[in-house]
């Protein structure tokens, strides 16, 4: 929780006796606003991260949370105000409810992805439901500590003001960092988030039920016990089968022949597809391949830039192998170097059996290498040592998702160019032209502003896979695939075509690779600025 207003401090209440010093119990409400402030921001995260990995566009779903949180937590300070007559009863069953509201929110956003099909209006309804339950604690807190101060004979309301903002942004703070280090690699959304909801409910109802007891009424006491053992025990019994929800959310989402899910640090990777036929692979949640016709996308990709020497290249991401191993099928390679963020997208594409059949077992062969980094660090502080380049291949996320944004960016090509040998090549996938022309076009401005000449062109693929979303009744595609690419060469125009020494291809011919050309170029934008670092350009 973050207080953003002051709040008024006539309580009135008369003390009642307190089971410890008031010293000591200044310190234990201190303790709680430090306590639900990490939780509240923790619920501010889980909502920002999920909606990010299911929705996409992390700068607009986090603009959405907080912005609306902020805002509820105004109205919700605003409601508080008829509580704060029975502060004590009122601030426990508002923790009770802020526990059960957080701490179940990741699992029913994911709920309503999995089976509705969208999770907008939940993020919404959430984030102010949640927003406003924060709001609500700030005044109710400043009551009770107040009450604590007068029965030691304390007046310094400036005092009591600061020690609370004191305790919330420091709780705040220990939250932020707990989300990212501590709940996510350890526990996981859904059950970081239930096991937040647990410590939030345990200390707002330990709070009053111990230190304002005698503040309660028989009847409150028990309704205060009955509704914190419900809430802790939904908590409980949600975390035993958060396992099963997972599962059969995900075969709601991916279909029933789920083959592969495993959630790293940096991503949910999810494999589908029946035993002995094609597969898909899915990285949050977005198809990266279809098995069906993934020899359409990565022909077009790879083949056109090795027109020319290639002896070095370098694929920035592609970890699945996939691009590697049409690069392999030349041979003149000497080298092949593969930048991936997530070695565990490296260690599925080497050891699970489908997938190293479907890269033709890239990574056993002896010119391939592994570098674990990011694209543009690896660009930045590895490519200079090394000897430069004849193709470099950027078989790289979306431009519209926002965290591959960087490396669409003017920096980016620059950097690329800058480990180019003397007549390299640059390609780049640049998204789906039909669908996101926009985005695309400004790949093509970003590179030309880069110092590269370009050349556009596109590639499509049958009704296999899956574009926009999975089908839930079937598991197959819903619309045929559109890929754009763009060619550069920092010195002359890179022509589009084969090398003589091309393998024997299954979709891309000389006469496909000008009509695919004619095609993009026909339906060019012009006067668009290049993306750079500090103006993004893109739109998802």
């Amino acid at each position: 929780m973050v207080i953003d207003s002051p709040v008024s401090l006539s309580d009135p209440e008369a003390p009642a006796a307190l089971p410890v010093p008031p010293r000591t119990g200044r310190f234990l409400v201190l303790g709680v606003v430090f306590v639900c402030a990490a939780c509240g921001l923790v619920y501010e995260l889980e909502l920002v991260a999920l909606a990010s990995y299911l929705i996409g566009d992390s700068v607009t779903q986090a603009s959405v949370v907080l912005s609306v949180m902020v805002f509820a937590m105004g109205l919700g300070s605003l409601l508080a105000k008829r509580l704060r007559c029975r502060a004590a009863v009122g601030f426990g069953l508002l923790e009770a409810a802020l526990a059960l509201c957080g701490g179940t929110s990741a699992l029913m956003l994911y709920a309503t992805f999995a089976w509705l099909g969208g999770a907008r209006y939940a993020l919404v309804g959430f984030s102010l439901a949640i927003g406003v339950l924060i709001g609500a604690e700030i005044p109710l807190l400043m009551t009770l500590i107040q009450r604590v101060s007068r029965r030691g004979e304390r007046r310094d309301t400036s005092g009591d003001v600061a020690d609370l903002f004191a305790a919330d942004y420091v709780g705040a703070l220990v939250g932020g960092l707990a989300f990212p280090f501590i709940l996510l690699p350890l526990l996981g959304q859904l059950t970081g988030a239930l096991v937040t909801g647990a410590v939030n409910a345990v200390a707002g109802g330990a709070l009053v039920l111990w230190l304002f007891r005698h503040e309660l009424t028989r009847r409150e006491r028990r309704l205060l016990v009955v509704a914190n053992v419900v809430v802790l025990a939904l908590l409980a019994t949600a975390t035993a089968l958060v396992g099963d929800f997972e599962r059969a959310a995900r075969r709601a989402v991916y279909g029933e022949r789920v083959r592969v899910a495993v959630q790293t640090d940096l991503q949910e990777i999810v494999v589908t597809g029946a035993p002995g036929g094609p597969l898909d692979l899915f990285l949050d949640g977005r198809l990266r391949v279809g098995g069906r016709d993934e020899h359409r996308y990565h022909e077009a990709l790879v083949h056109p830039a090795m027109r020319g020497r290639h002896a070095r290249v370098v694929i920035l991401g592609g970890g699945d192998g996939l691009a590697a191993r049409e690069v392999l099928r030349y041979p003149g390679v000497e080298s092949v170097t593969v930048v991936e963020l997530d070695p565990a997208v490296v260690e599925l594409a080497r050891k699970d059996p489908a997938l190293s059949a479907l890269n033709g077992g890239a990574y056993q062969d002896p010119r391939l290498r592994v570098d674990t980094a990011d694209a543009f660090t690896w660009l930045r502080e590895e490519g200079p040592r090394r000897p430069p380049y004849d193709v470099v291949i950027s078989d790289l996320p979306d431009p519209g998702i926002t965290p591959s944004t960087k490396l669409y960016s003017q920096e980016f090509y620059g950097l690329a160019s800058r480990v180019l040998a003397g007549g390299g090549r640059v390609v780049v996938h640049a998204g789906p032209l039909a669908t996101r022309p926009k985005a695309y076009w400004t790949v093509d401005a970003t590179l030309r502003a880069a110092g590269l000449r370009t050349r556009p062109y596109r590639a499509t693929g049958r009704l296999s896979g899956f574009t926009g979303g999975p089908d839930r009744s079937s598991g197959t595609a819903v619309a045929p695939h559109d890929w754009g690419f763009v060619l550069a060469a920092r010195d002359t125009r890179p022509g589009l075509g084969l090398a003589p020494d091309a393998p024997r291809l299954r979709s891309l011919t000389p006469a496909v690779l000008r009509s695919a050309e004619r095609s993009a170029l026909g339906a060019r934008l012009r006067g668009l600025e290049p993306s750079t670092l500090v103006h993004p350009r893109y739109t998802y």
